[in-house]
């Protein structure tokens, strides 16, 4: 225990007494590593049963993405919920409180888990026109769904640890066990789809399997290194842990779950113009949330700062840190939309051959580079106020481009310009949601600016 509390003190100093800019990109590499991997092998299921050559089990993958959004945002809710409460009571020095709040975080997110398994398999059918199906792409999302909600509790919960780890200012551990199941998930998929001829239901069985093994390695990562334990002994549900989990997870819940409703309703509307649609837009969302994977690994990697300092009283950093972020991340993101752009038909052709597929993904792929670098700002304010716990501006914020304003463009747009509709909702939700971030955001900045100050 002597070694865990001085590991736990040294990491203490180093978050609030290294230059803000260098405690940043160290915690930031193991991060964008962990997203680009994520992203990478959620990008394998669409490649692979892409080479199926069917338009309808490439947009099942696609509608399924949708109901796995939502099991992200339940572990995500619990997992920031509970990780920016941890690394303010870190930042406290209140080792005591950050652990019972991390047994709390993670065995709610498993019993969440565990209840969209059961729901989800007594109401598939439904569940799966709700989401967007066609009747051609029907059969190929149920046979998908059916196994993938079998994993719910343990992706929930695998969020929880790897958030944990994560605002400790651990990503490296978090960075291992997600890396396990990535490799895990991309060698398996093609000699379970091709090898033994199991198709879509091969990809999800790849997918669980990975991510229960990517569990196992995220629990066994937190009991060393000075991390917090996971002890079923400090699970106390009391109302101040689950308010808390409410107050720091619930952008986090709306921007996933607002997510998976903006989904939903764009499988809807790219459905009025056939299978190919529904797989355009399937392959052009998952490029760009890849691209768009590294940008958050990078602001991933100034949460943990933001919440030790604004837990140790060191506003000036938290400030320092998020324009930091802001400067850089805004000259990457332009590089890679113009990457993006140039070579979207290329890009989308890897994973789909088809005409109409490449004709639909190339526009509405072009759109969204032209905003994305709109995201620099909008992604660190975001992270910023829900680590600072402004609930509101944070949930604000988190609904915009998927819910508050993707939805409505959606509804508003397809009937009038048609598939033109479909493909530009995204990028209008970008700038819409960009002009309500600034505001939000300067006021807490000139909040933190009058806030105490440790040198």
């Amino acid at each position: 225990m002597d070694q865990q509390v001085q590991q736990q003190d040294a990491k203490y100093h180093q978050m609030t007494e290294e230059p803000v800019g260098r405690l940043i990109r160290r915690l930031a590499v193991p991060c964008i590593i962990s997203m680009m991997i994520t992203a990478f092998y959620n990008l394998a299921d669409t490649f692979f049963v892409g080479q199926m050559h069917s338009n309808a089990a490439t947009g099942a993958v696609g509608v399924a993405f949708s109901l796995m959004a939502i099991i992200q945002a339940i572990g995500f809710f619990f997992g920031h919920g509970a990780g920016n409460y941890v690394s303010r009571e870190l930042g406290r020095q209140n080792r005591d409180g950050a652990e019972k709040m991390a047994a709390n975080g993670f065995f709610l997110a498993l019993l969440a888990g565990t209840a969209v398994l059961l729901l989800g398999q007594l109401f598939l059918t439904p569940l799966t026109r709700l989401l967007g199906s066609t009747e051609t792409i029907l059969p190929y999302a149920r046979s998908y769904l059916r196994i993938i909600l079998i994993g719910a509790p343990w992706m929930t919960a695998s969020l929880v640890l790897n958030n944990l780890l994560r605002f400790q200012g651990s990503a490296v551990y978090g960075m291992v066990g997600i890396t396990v199941g990535a490799v895990l998930n991309i060698a398996l998929d093609p000699l379970l789809i091709f090898g033994l001829g199991l198709g879509v239901s091969g990809a999800a069985i790849a997918t669980i399997f990975s991510q229960f093994v990517s569990f196992c390695v995220l629990l066994i990562q937190c009991a060393r290194g000075g991390n917090l334990r996971i002890r079923l002994s400090r699970f106390h549900p009391t109302p101040v842990y689950v308010t808390e989990i409410v107050r720091g997870g619930l952008p986090s819940l709306a921007r996933q779950g607002l997510g998976s409703i903006g989904a939903i309703v764009l499988n809807h509307a790219a459905g009025n113009y056939g299978d190919a649609a529904i797989a355009a837009m399937t392959v052009v969302n998952r490029i760009m949330q890849t691209a768009g994977s590294a940008l958050i690994g990078f602001g991933q990697g100034f949460q943990p700062v933001c919440g030790f300092n604004y837990g140790a009283g060191l506003w000036h950093r938290v400030r320092e840190g998020f324009w930091y972020c802001v400067r850089t991340s805004a000259v990457f993101l332009v590089i890679l939309a113009c990457v993006g752009s140039a070579f979207a038909p290329q890009l989308i052709s890897l994973f789909r051959d088809d005409p109409d597929v490449i004709r639909f993904g190339t526009l509405a792929m072009r759109l969204q580079c032209l905003t994305f670098p709109l995201s620099a700002w909008i992604v660190a304010s975001n992270m910023m106020l829900q680590t600072i716990n402004r609930t509101a501006p944070a949930t604000f914020l988190a609904m915009g481009r998927q819910g508050i304003f993707l939805v409505p463009a959606l509804l508003l747009l397809t009937p009038v310009l048609g598939m033109l509709g479909v493909q530009a909702a995204q990028p209008i939700a970008d700038v819409l949601t960009f002009a309500a971030a600034i505001p939000l955001q300067l006021i807490a900045l000139r909040f933190l600016k009058a806030g105490p100050k440790k040198d």
